[in-house]
């Protein structure tokens, strides 16, 4: 049996992904990168919004395609669309062979069997249940990894749809998590990146209490060279994991904290939990505390409530605060959300020109934090060489892979994937940083 795996949408998908592809390569199947070939192509999609949806649907129909030329044999979809309209997809999507929703991952196997064998297949297990525990491949390059732990969110923002295709928060046990990183660790990962909807709340709902700090110690111990922290929701940053963060020198001083936005009736419409003075107080304990703290957030324009003059009050926000990494989307209405229902919106055109004009002020940001670090030495580390840009590509602590710029750097020597080599900053090229390795500190 021949497997292949489209895998869409953020890393904690991708981690789902990797453990489909382990139990599959346990079972014997040969797992394969391109579909043509393949008996069955798995398509692990998202559907968290309208632009993840439609990029979903074409995947399919692309594979589709194939199918059609007979480079294919069947298509099995799973993930947030299929979890999100498992009773209009084999009936809208005649081309697939099988659904199975975000609860169903370890039943990857007899999926891909009875698909195989020609037989209709439809799986949805309860998305509420414990956290599986399933073996993993790893897709990424070899010296960085993601390393999920927990799954779900509880939050309830008005906009959003995750709780319904992901679940409510459940944190994995702490054990658990342990024993992958210290395989991740003896497999030779050096970047560490501690994922989830919400890392923050991690534990409060096995243990009680929140237990990131302490999960971040833990990992410290073991060999990796940076640990990387991505979603920490402002609300449940506490002084523990602040000290935590700053005190350990393998955790990147690199916060991504997702804002959404900054006016005060916007959030409460949005039922989240924090205010504009609130925000701003602890990016200012952040910044005192934790030295050289790069922050990265994102936001939504066009959110019920958004009138001009909020966007404004956004806008002027961002640039006072000079957040050097953030991602702005357009507002997409989302069924079954509280949100979706609420008036008081612009229409998706000026939502989205308001998402360009929020990169726009961001760019001013990006370049001035750019500029802050040229004749800097900072530490890289080596994702590969870039037979375009005839450089070697890399990031520091200041970028997370596949969101954030690189530094291109030339070296009087070989340097490998997954070296840590020192920087010196000499440039800007296109929002990307250029420079050269030095033998200085």
């Amino acid at each position: 049996m021949i497997v292949s795996f489209i895998s869409l949408g953020c890393d904690k998908n991708r981690v789902n992904t990797e453990q489909m592809m382990a139990l599959c390569l346990q079972s014997g199947m040969t797992v394969q990168e391109d579909c043509a070939g393949s008996d069955v192509v798995v398509v692990n999609t998202c559907g968290f919004i309208d632009s993840a949806k439609l990029e979903a649907i074409d995947t399919i129909l692309s594979v589709a395609e194939l199918k059609a030329a007979g480079e294919v044999g069947r298509i099995l979809v799973t993930g947030c669309l299929s979890q999100r309209y498992q009773a209009e997809l084999l009936k809208e999507l005649p081309e697939v062979d099988g659904i199975m929703g975000t609860g169903s991952y370890g039943d990857i196997v007899s999926a891909v069997e009875k698909v195989a064998a020609g037989q209709e297949y439809s799986r949805f297990a309860d998305i509420n249940g414990p956290v599986e525990e399933l073996p993993r491949v790893i897709s990424t390059p070899m010296h960085y990894a993601y390393l999920r732990i927990a799954e779900g969110c509880s939050n309830r923002c008005a906009y959003c749809v995750i709780p319904s295709l992901r679940g409510k928060y459940r944190s994995r046990r702490m054990e658990d998590i342990l024993s992958e990183a210290r395989a991740l660790a003896e497999g030779g990962v050096k970047e560490c990146i501690v994922i989830a909807q919400d890392i923050t709340r991690y534990g409060v709902d096995i243990y009680r209490e929140k237990k990131l700090p302490e999960l971040l110690r833990e990992l410290c111990k073991l060999d990796f060279h940076w640990i990387r922290l991505h979603y920490l929701y402002p609300d449940c940053i506490t002084d523990e994991l602040i000290d935590t963060i700053a005190a350990e020198p393998k955790i990147c001083k690199y916060m991504d904290i997702p804002i959404q936005h900054c006016n005060d009736a916007v959030l409460q419409a949005m039922r989240r939990r924090e205010t504009k003075a609130g925000l701003r107080a602890l990016f200012a304990r952040l910044r005192s505390r934790i030295p050289g703290l790069v922050l990265r957030t994102s936001i939504i324009t066009g959110l019920p409530y958004e009138d001009e003059t909020a966007f404004e009050e956004l806008c002027d926000f961002l640039q006072e605060e000079k957040i050097p990494r953030a991602g702005a989307f357009a507002y997409s209405p989302e069924e079954g959300t509280p949100a979706a229902e609420m008036r008081n919106r612009v229409d998706t055109d000026e939502a989205r020109n308001r998402a360009e004009l929020i990169m726009q002020v961001q760019e001013q940001v990006m370049d001035q934090f750019n500029e802050s670090r040229l004749g800097s030495v900072t530490e890289v580390l080596c994702d590969g060489f870039d037979t375009q840009a005839m450089a070697y590509v890399g990031r520091s602590w200041a970028e997370s892979p596949g969101i954030d710029g690189n530094i291109y750097f030339t070296a009087e020597r070989d340097v490998q994937p997954g070296e840590f080599v020192p920087v010196r900053v000499t440039g800007i090229m296109d929002g990307d940083l250029t420079g050269e390795v030095t033998e200085e500190e």
